[in-house]
């Protein structure tokens, strides 16, 4: 049996793939940014220099620290200042921590709660790459798609259920995807006094998240209505609502998971396989297990077999990682939703 006491013990920031990465090749990448990667991801934003600059020094004791006394042992340590970054795995995984406590303890309701994704076609995908300030409308859009559908709550003004919304800007494979995550409570709320009521599963989503979308992109004067009859006569229209996880009431433990998933950080330090030499990146996808190669005539064929990793010149990830930042959080649980 250890009878080593359990304490803090230090990371070495420095030890990391990501941290080498950054250290080595961002410089160049700030440089060749302007030639290789304004047009495809955006115009450069300053404060990506402070952040990074911010991120290499997090957790070096040369950088700064604070001695930690114990009052019960008297064992005394240094701890290294952090850089609190989005960009930063270590960091961004205490935020989500701290962050499912708070909600857990003090914002969401004692009830049962549901997950929601939604998500929009590839072809509007680009739109929101230049244009942030549509994010945050994608997701008020997402959260009025769900009230509108439910008839009950649209008798009775008064009730509203409590929402968090997550906007998400990356894909499994850290590609740019925008779509907005919610967690949902499966019960409506008196906005005036604390009066609860369970409501009705809601009809017509897909279609009215579809208008929604495409309201929001022609009054931006991103698409027109010519582009909107065309995309409505898809026989796949690249919407999807997905409101399959669920989270019983009282689970302390799924639920925070379930809030760590939704906040969590762009890339996965466990994921990056291998660098190589020159800086090369192989990066695994989420579930990586072998799939069997499609036959001819296969149905998968007409799908795409899904790829269980990606290979990035060190310039090409720093691109993705940047433009693909944690996803805000905006929360619409009120005072009163809080039961």
């Amino acid at each position: 049996m250890d009878s080593k006491p359990n304490f803090y013990r230090a990371r070495n920031p420095k030890d990391s793939p990501f941290f080498k990465l950054v250290s080595e090749h961002f410089d160049d990448f700030e440089e060749k940014y302007p030639e290789l990667f304004e047009k495809s991801h955006g115009f450069w934003r300053p404060s990506i220099r402070w952040a990074i600059d911010k991120f290499l020094k997090c957790g070096d004791l040369t950088e700064g620290f604070a001695k930690v006394r114990c009052p019960d042992c008297k064992h005394e340590m240094f701890v290294a200042f952090s850089c609190k970054q989005k960009t930063c795995p270590s960091c961004a995984q205490k935020r989500c921590l701290v962050l499912g406590q708070k909600l857990i303890n003090e914002v969401l309701a004692d009830c049962g709660h549901t997950q929601w994704v939604f998500t929009i076609p590839k072809r509007l995908r680009l739109y929101f790459r230049y244009d942030r300030k549509l994010l945050g409308k994608l997701a008020k859009a997402a959260y009025e798609t769900v009230i509108e559908s439910i008839p009950q709550l649209n008798k009775e003004v008064k009730f509203k259920p409590g929402a968090i919304v997550s906007i998400q800007t990356f894909g499994d494979l850290i590609n740019f995807h925008p779509h907005i995550h919610m967690l949902l409570s499966d019960v409506a709320f008196d906005n005036c006094c604390d009066n609860r009521k369970h409501f009705l599963k809601p009809n017509r989503l897909i279609s009215l998240w579809q208008d929604k979308v495409f309201k929001l992109l022609e009054e931006s004067g991103n698409i027109d209505k010519a582009t909107i009859i065309s995309m409505k006569c898809w026989q796949h229209s690249g919407f999807s609502i997905n409101n399959s996880v669920k989270i019983k009431a009282g689970d302390k433990e799924g639920l925070a998971k379930l809030i760590q998933y939704m906040t969590r950080c762009p890339f996965s330090l466990a994921r990056m396989i291998k660098i190589g030499p020159n800086g090369t990146v192989i990066y695994r996808a989420q579930k990586y297990q072998t799939i069997r190669f499609p036959k001819l005539l296969d149905p998968d064929l007409l799908t795409g077999a899904k790829r269980n990793f990606e290979t990035f010149r060190p310039l090409e990830f720093l691109a993705e990682e940047r433009t693909c930042p944690k996803g805000m959080f905006a929360s619409v649980y009120s005072i009163a939703h809080t039961g």
